[in-house]
């Protein structure tokens, strides 16, 4: 048997076409044969590259982990911790280096991050949370329901003065096991979700801590969180005795619970001011930077390899009347002629160099579908309005007056409180040329940051008042318009009293259902802005320098600086080729 193959194998077999194929090209004169060689390469050629472009159609880019990223912050971390964090720089590691038991995902949506699960009862008054099995803290050690309930319990204790106690008051917590707890709150609060993104610090390395002890920690400087990045190195210098930080780099972390973040590296250099942040782009040494100055766009050098994003924040630019101050702001017709006499896009356009959306009412424009960036500025309408309601020009004065009794006149005179020295006060001085050009004669009277909140804000002590809120994620707008926050410590400036948009907003307040409670907020707006009671002006954009190279960064849903960071874990720079059919 083992013959007979050998004996196939060494046979010289002869196949009849080839043999006459291999006597019709030795039969070819020099010319043919060199026409054939070239038809025959031209043939391979193709073939290659049409098997070239078919691989092509067939494949996919997909990420690939590699690359890294310089970015300038400006500012010097001190809490580096989220029980504490609240300057922008702390605020933008904590992000980076903690993560909580959901978070926002890049589509403006809730989602598990160390939670495997939750469940809310329908009475909306329990959470229940079960921890992923595989959430691990940067040094290794399980994530379980004790450091839940630790951080939760630093947060709430008053000694420590978190600035997100009031977001857990009255809150309990319950831990059932090493990874179910549960938080009971003592009525429905629709938004108490968001506020479960906080990130979780480590109970083994702060328990010992007492709470005058828990702010002088070195934790806060070399924190240890279970979030997509992990401190790896830093390098500081030393000013007046004290160590100031000046670079801090940062490696992706393995055990991420969402996956390990494609980008590598990150590298946060610190400055002090925003000119040397600048100076260092411009000189390529950081390759993004953001939270720039409208004012000093200008310095930024155009490159290539850059391209700006910017998107519109919650914070929102307002002129509150204050009708208890003033007799004439009692007066509808005056509250809506002051609205269309103000070009907010002039404000926009002078105050903000084009960085900034109008406002058309208290919902920011990010976090709702409708894209409208209407200027209702119409001056001529406002005269009209005015005069139709017996407002009447002096000859001798050049404004606006209105007899209500034989005796009585009134005058258009009005005056708008601001922070001076500032851009607010730039706008209000724009504002007041605008309303004295339909006849309202106006002043403007500016105060120093203190004297402005203690003496003018808190006991309503203005006529009308330039000032920004910022709304915020969860978007509860109950605690600026609702008649019960009328008087300070509430935040309702303009004491907004109406019963109907009160019974809405405390609806909006227990429903869970997003586009649900989106309605009743655009039914809000809708009676609010009936009444008149402020002037909604504009919202500042959020900047954001960074290089092309960096792919699926999305910060059109952001509401805070730090919340670029939201999705770094799915930006990446490298990438893979991978055929389709393996692309699942």
């Amino acid at each position: 048997m083992i013959n007979k193959i050998k004996e196939n194998l060494n046979k010289r077999w002869n196949i009849k076409f080839f043999d006459e194929l291999l006597n019709t090209f030795n039969s070819f004169s020099i010319t043919e044969k060199a026409i054939f060689y070239t038809l025959t390469f031209i043939f391979c050629i193709s073939g290659i590259i049409l098997l070239n472009s078919a691989s092509k159609a067939t494949m996919v880019n997909i990420p690939a982990s590699g690359g890294e990223l310089t970015e300038g912050i400006i500012g010097t971390p001190r809490f580096i911790n989220p029980v504490l964090a609240v300057s922008d720089v702390d605020q933008d590691l904590t992000q980076l280096v903690y993560s909580g038991l959901v978070k926002i995902s890049s589509d403006n949506k809730i989602v598990p991050d160390l939670a495997e699960y939750y469940e809310i009862s329908d009475d909306g008054l329990e959470y229940k949370f079960i921890l992923r099995d595989n959430a691990y803290f940067h040094d290794g050690k399980k994530v379980t329901t004790d450091d839940i309930l630790f951080t939760i319990n630093k947060i709430q204790d008053s000694s420590i003065k978190s600035p997100l106690r009031p977001e857990f008051y009255d809150v309990q917590v319950q831990a059932n096991s090493e990874r179910e707890i549960i938080f009971t709150l003592k009525k429905p609060y629709s938004p108490f979700l968001g506020n479960l993104t906080v990130g979780i610090i480590p109970k083994h390395l702060w328990s010992n801590l007492s709470s005058e002890e828990f702010p002088l920690s070195q934790y806060n400087l070399q924190p240890i969180g279970s979030g997509p990045y992990k401190i790896v190195d830093t390098s500081t210098e030393q000013k007046n005795m004290l160590l100031i930080p000046i670079f801090y780099e940062l490696k992706a972390f393995d055990k991420y619970t969402l996956g390990k973040p494609y980008i590598s590296k990150l590298t946060i250099n610190f400055f002090r001011d925003e000119k040397s942040m600048i100076d260092s782009y411009n000189k390529g040494d950081v390759e993004a930077i953001s939270s720039i100055s409208t004012d000093k766009m200008e310095l930024i050098k155009e490159k290539s390899s850059s391209e700006i994003k910017k998107t519109a924040l919650p914070k929102e630019f307002m002129i509150f009347f204050n009708q208890n101050e003033s007799e004439v702001l009692t007066y509808k017709e005056v509250r809506e002629a002051l609205d269309l006499a103000i070009d907010k896009q002039k404000l926009v356009d002078t105050v903000l160099n084009g960085y900034g959306t109008i406002l058309n009412g208290p919902i920011p424009s990010n976090l709702q579908d409708k894209k409208e960036n209407l200027n209702n500025y119409d001056p001529a309408k406002a005269q009209e309005i005015l005069e139709k309601n017996g407002w009447v020009l002096s000859s001798s004065t050049n404004v606006l007056e209105k007899k209500i009794s034989k005796k009585k006149t009134l005058t258009l005179s009005i005056s708008i409180s601001t922070l001076s020295g500032s851009s607010l006060e730039k706008a209000a001085e724009l504002i007041k040329a605008d309303w004295e050009k339909i006849g309202v004669k106006t002043e403007v009277k500016g105060f120093d940051f203190g004297n402005l909140e203690q003496n003018i804000i808190r006991p309503r002590k203005f006529e009308t008042l330039l000032y920004g809120l910022v709304v915020g994620r969860d978007m509860d707008l109950f605690a600026f318009w609702h008649s019960s926050q009328r008087n300070d410590p509430g935040l309702n400036i303009a004491m907004y009293t109406n019963s109907k948009v009160d019974k809405i907003l405390e609806e909006a307040r227990k429903t869970r259902n997003d586009s649900e409670r989106m309605e009743k907020y655009l039914s809000f707006e809708k009676e609010l802005l009936k009444d008149t009671p402020a002037i909604f002006l504009y919202s500042p954009e959020f900047i954001y320098i960074t290089p092309k190279k960096i792919n699926n960064l999305d910060i059109s849903k952001i509401t805070m600086p730090y919340e670029r960071f939201l999705n770094i874990n799915e930006w990446f720079i490298e990438t893979n080729n991978l055929w389709k059919i393996f692309n699942h």
